[in-house]
């Protein structure tokens, strides 16, 4: 089976990007990075991906003003020029309409930091804390129209701790990223996840609530 072209979608240093960057230098892995695109030319993972050798594209969404369609319409020209498969968001700080977003049903991934559907949005570290959350952690979910809901594809957890700070805290659930968005590219990518009434299946099996995860730290 040919391995699928992903492009990864950045707007910082994409910690994330280069963990999916190191797994598909495995042969054996079913996807390749052949792209990575920000929307910010000075975004730091623009240097790691082409010290890696992985073509690179910018579109400055400042350029565009408010025509949001225009931006897109130049995001998905550059997609289909690079012949994409799978688009993975990576700290990717742009909110994308329907429109797009419908473009690439069950082909779109994003990954949250926090166990959603709890904490969606900005600052889920610190509002975890403040909450008392006794486990936190990430999502990788599919992307729809509405921010941070689509349906779930892998979680991962940590416990709190007592002395946790938001930075330790955001260590610990980064380094889970790390680790859960190449397993879920992986997933997709050889087919295995289905959506069914809004909920994904692996292997036919639906994927397990945060709740019945066993904290991995």
């Amino acid at each position: 089976m040919s391995r699928k072209r992903v492009a990864v979608l950045i707007s910082g240093r994409g910690s994330n990007m280069a963990a999916l960057i190191e797994a598909a230098k495995d042969k054996a892995y079913p996807a390749e990075i052949a792209l990575v695109l920000s929307n910010k030319p000075e975004a730091g993972g623009l240097t790691t991906a082409r010290a890696a050798g992985i073509a690179t594209e910018v579109v400055d969404h400042k350029t565009f003003g408010k025509d949001r369609a225009a931006f897109e319409r130049a995001l998905q020209t550059a997609l289909e020029k690079h012949r994409i498969d799978i688009v993975c968001l990576a700290g990717f700080m742009r909110l994308l309409t329907a429109d797009f977003v419908n473009r690439w049903p069950e082909r779109l991934i994003n990954i949250h930091p926090a166990l959603l559907p709890a904490f969606k949005g900005l600052d889920t570290h610190k509002r975890a804390l403040e909450a008392g959350a006794k486990v936190h952690g990430a999502t990788v979910h599919f992307v729809v129209a509405e921010m941070d809901s689509g349906p779930i594809i892998v979680q991962g957890v940590v416990a709190l701790r007592d002395d946790d700070t938001e930075q330790m805290l955001s260590q610990r659930v980064l380094a889970v990223e790390h680790r859960i968005y190449p397993q879920a590219l992986r997933l997709v990518a050889e087919g295995r996840v289905r959506v069914v009434d809004g909920r994904c299946l692996v292997d036919g099996v639906p994927v397990p609530d945060a709740a019945s995860l066993i904290a991995c730290e």
